[in-house]
């Protein structure tokens, strides 16, 4: 693409250089190549990038008074957000290879145009296909699954029967489907443990992301669902039942129980725990290792905008700093009376 292109879909504003150059990916700062985008956020790393190879820098408006003459240069608000844009545009998509010879179909399997399945792969009876997907080396994709179009399924995943996921969605190595959910029914008698049906179903949204091991339970009786945009890291873990809201972020080793419920944008940083039939509203960020009680709701009403909520349970980060420092002087008195 030109850089002329690239702005006509992007946006911002060309400062100057050549508008017609050729542009085929994305570098560093340093490193990027002459026919490469970088970008900076700041003055110092402006200065980084207009003195490397990149062909055309990314800035934010009025980052330096002005810039050398032979750069390549366009301003806009968010210049990572562009860099990041940038790079899926011009990143080269692989071709199409078809159905590979030792890949294995079922019955009435439905294959869309220009799809990609990869060696030892197992398709059930029913699957549906979409267009432009890729399902890579022994994947499992169970019987009357449904895949959207242009969805990267990577080598090893595995998605249970039933299993409904939309369109651009990206599954890395090892991620587990539409397993049964962690539900059982103890005898008070004998305490056996019997399980409760596990035959509901699990939904996945467009423009979903989920990490490499990660495992979605599917529903009980009704449904799990993962909404529109949602990213999901490695190894995080979502129950049975829950519903996951539009463009949250979970960080690695989350682990989601029962029932819970996820609100729009929320962030969960890493190893958070979240009890079942717990909600966390919308655009709450829970930091490391926060935890929220069975049943318990956490918003952020009355905080300002980006507050984080901390510890278990979570509650503001100053709220928790202002124990931890009562916490610590109780100690240093205790410990003087000892003496």
């Amino acid at each position: 693409m030109t850089i002329r292109e690239l702005i006509e879909t992007l946006g911002g504003r060309f400062v100057q250089g050549e508008p017609e150059l050729e542009l085929d990916g994305v570098g560093s700062r340093e490193f990027a190549a002459p026919s490469e985008v970088a970008f900076a956020e700041d003055g110092a790393g402006a200065r980084v990038a207009l003195g490397g190879p990149a062909g055309l820098v990314v800035l934010p408006r009025g980052c330096l008074p002005n810039y050398p003459e032979e750069k390549n240069v366009v301003e806009c608000s968010h210049p990572r957000l562009w860099f990041a844009r940038a790079a899926r545009l011009l990143r080269a998509e692989p071709p199409a290879t078809g159905t590979h010879p030792r890949a294995t179909l079922g019955e009435f399997v439905q294959l869309g145009e220009e799809i990609s399945i990869g060696p030892e792969a197992v398709l059930g009876d029913y699957v549906h296909v979409g267009r432009g997907t890729r399902i890579e080396a022994g994947a499992v994709i169970g019987q009357g699954a449904r895949l959207g179009e242009f969805c990267r399924i990577y080598p090893r995943v595995v998605i249970y029967p039933g299993t409904e996921i939309g369109d651009r969605v990206v599954v890395h190595a090892g991620a587990v489907l539409g397993a049964d959910g962690f539900g059982y029914v103890r005898d008070p008698v004998t305490g056996a443990h019997t399980q409760f049906p596990q035959q509901g179903r699990l939904a996945i949204e467009d423009d979903v992301e989920i990490g490499a091991n990660s495992t979605v339970d599917r529903g009980a009786l009704g449904e799990t669902r993962i909404r529109r945009g949602t990213k999901i890291d490695n190894l995080v873990h979502v129950g049975h039942n829950c519903d996951i809201g539009e463009d949250v972020i979970l960080v690695a080793l989350t682990g989601i129980s029962g029932s819970s419920t996820v609100g729009r944008g929320a962030v969960l940083a890493g190893q958070v725990g979240i009890g079942d039939h717990a909600h966390v509203g919308e655009g709450v960020i829970l930091g490391g290792q926060s935890g929220v009680f069975n049943g318990k709701t956490v918003t952020n009403e009355g905080l300002p905008p980006g507050s984080v909520l901390y510890g278990t349970p979570a509650r503001p980060l100053k709220q928790v700093l202002r124990e931890q420092a009562v916490l610590a002087r109780l100690a240093k008195v205790r410990g003087k009376e000892k003496q």
